[in-house]
């Protein structure tokens, strides 16, 4: 639908879209590769004796393929998570890998079952023997499984906290920093049965290798476990040697509580600090990284949204739910890798798994609920919502209540990510790609012209442009209309009636749900069978 515009100055065929960086939102939405294929290798069990099933998960730089193990009829066999298939007795079962990802695929294999004499002995108890480690070396674990006539005494191995430890599938317990950590062993007989060990690790005098954009991130992070936005708002100023008065700034502010996850920070050091510590092993960055998490987890609101800066401030707009430049689609991004343990997130503790997906959750309801609905229709969101009224709010003199024709990108995405979709979730989608159909501003541009007659011999203009389609950057809540605001934080209804600073110097048109109306739009419909 087009909407009426004032302020149209000229026409120009050249188009050229300027924006202020720090103003502009940003679509932080790393490349997903897909799984597309899956298949299961194994043949009939004929010994009915257990047998390992192993899965080709295509194509091989996709980005999760980690695979869900199931069978059709656990009175036949059970199978453990990493497709160990144990015969309970003869028969045929249908075995099924299911990926992870989004893809939604899954391969079938049936297996046949013979040679069972009988019920299978499943474990009773697990015993682990090792002892504390005092010279820093790698220990070699063993197992007692009883009882012995178990028909499957296979076991695998966990360590409670990766930064500590790593242990082998074969129970060799490598440390990595001095400490103490749980072993346990679980039975893959499907009887649930685990055995624990607690082992202290001393002696150890690691040398790691230092990357300095993480040294950077370590010395910049608060005791709170947050970074500030500044002085690196751009992440650029990471990328060199710090000054000397660089340092002791940081030195001196470490108490400060500024951190925030505006402009993608805290989440941007998180995942550039495992990245590194997957890169180096060095525990220092797997110790940060997961204090940014805390402090993230820490700064959710209970309703479910997080704040632009915590702690917050009374009084000030970063404290409202900010969805504002996609800071809460940043962290609900974070926390959706960490349940699903892909991007470097299964680096840390499996406590945080349960923890993520509550928080994910929580963050789902309050997107729910914070849905602008006009005459009883849904439309779309702010780009921030008060935290206790979860209403439409101001932020900055110029970017005021509003339906937001940028950051609803974001949330909107956001609901797209999840596996399976309430009805509440897939009418929330619907009605905002609605919004952003009827939202359109068809043919007419915005673009960067130059010459004498405009102030400092740039300006931006609206122009016709047949064909063309964009949207506003701020709907009024009532009439629908894009509008415009200076500094003064007078609403107006044409971009040519505000200022020239503000003109030019933030993005008040945009393209942003083209994509996401169009073919991410179908490809979701599709998945879900809508």
């Amino acid at each position: 639908m087009m909407k009426k515009l004032k302020g149209l100055k000229a026409f120009f065929a050249l188009v050229f879209m300027i924006s202020c960086s720090s103003d502009n939102p940003v679509d932080v939405n790393s490349k997903n590769i897909l799984v597309k294929n899956v298949i299961i290798n194994g043949s009939d069990i004929v010994d009915g004796k257990a047998k390992q099933l192993v899965v080709a998960v295509l194509p091989n730089n996709a980005t999760n393929k980690t695979i869900t193990w199931s069978v059709s009829d656990e009175s036949i066999a059970v199978i453990s998570s990493s497709g160990l298939l144990t015969p309970v007795e003869n028969g045929t079962v249908t075995v099924t890998a299911t990926t992870n990802d989004e893809s939604g695929i899954s391969a079938e294999k049936v297996i046949t079952i013979s040679g069972v004499s009988g019920p299978p002995v499943f474990v009773e108890s697990i015993s682990i023997t090792g002892t504390d480690i005092s010279d820093g070396q790698p220990q070699q674990l063993s197992v007692q499984v009883l009882p012995v006539t178990a028909s499957n005494r296979i076991v695998t191995w966990e360590v409670s906290d990766a930064l500590y430890a790593s242990i082998s599938s074969t129970g060799l317990l490598t440390p990595k920093l001095n400490g103490v950590v749980t072993i346990t062993a679980i039975a893959t007989d499907g009887s649930g049965k685990v055995g624990q060990l607690q082992i202290t690790i001393s002696g150890l005098v690691p040398v790691y290798a230092t990357i300095l954009k993480a040294e950077n991130m370590l010395l910049w992070q608060r005791t709170n476990g947050g970074w500030p936005k500044e002085p690196h708002n751009d992440f650029s100023g990471y990328e060199r040697v710090q000054t000397s008065s660089e340092i002791a700034t940081a030195n001196s502010g470490k108490n400060k509580t500024d951190t925030t996850i505006d402009n993608g920070h805290t989440i941007t050091e998180v995942r550039f600090l495992l990245s590194s510590y997957k890169a180096t092993q060095n525990p220092e960055y797997l110790a940060a990284a997961i204090r940014g998490i805390d402090w993230i987890f820490e700064a959710q609101y209970d309703n479910g949204g997080w704040p632009q800066v915590y702690p917050i401030e009374p009084g000030d707009y970063s404290r409202y739910i900010t969805y504002n430049d996609n800071a809460m689609g940043n962290v609900m991004n974070l926390m959706r890798d960490i349940f699903l343990k892909k991007n470097n997130l299964d680096l840390i503790d499996i406590r945080y798994v349960s923890q993520a997906q509550i928080a994910f959750d929580k963050g789902v309801d309050v997107i729910l609920k914070t849905q602008i609905v006009v005459n009883g229709t849904k439309t779309a969101w702010c780009a921030q919502h008060d935290q206790v009224t979860l209403l439409p709010a101001d932020a900055r003199s110029y970017e005021l209540k509003s339906i937001s024709g940028s950051e609803s990108v974001g949330v909107v995405r956001i609901l797209m990510t999840i596996d399976s979709p309430s009805s509440e979730v897939i009418d929330a989608v619907n009605k905002a790609v609605a919004w952003f159909e009827s939202s359109k501003i068809v043919g007419y541009n915005l673009v960067s012209v130059t010459g004498d007659q405009y102030e400092t011999g740039k300006d931006k203009i609206l122009v016709e442009a047949p064909g063309n389609i964009m949207w506003g950057r701020f709907y009024d809540l009532v009439t629908n209309q894009p509008f415009f605001c200076s500094r003064d934080g007078i609403k107006r209804s044409a971009i040519a009636e505000i200022t020239h600073e503000r003109r030019n110097g933030y993005s008040w048109y945009g393209n942003w749900p083209s994509s996401l109306i169009g073919s991410e739009y179908s490809n979701w419909k599709t998945k879900h069978g809508i």
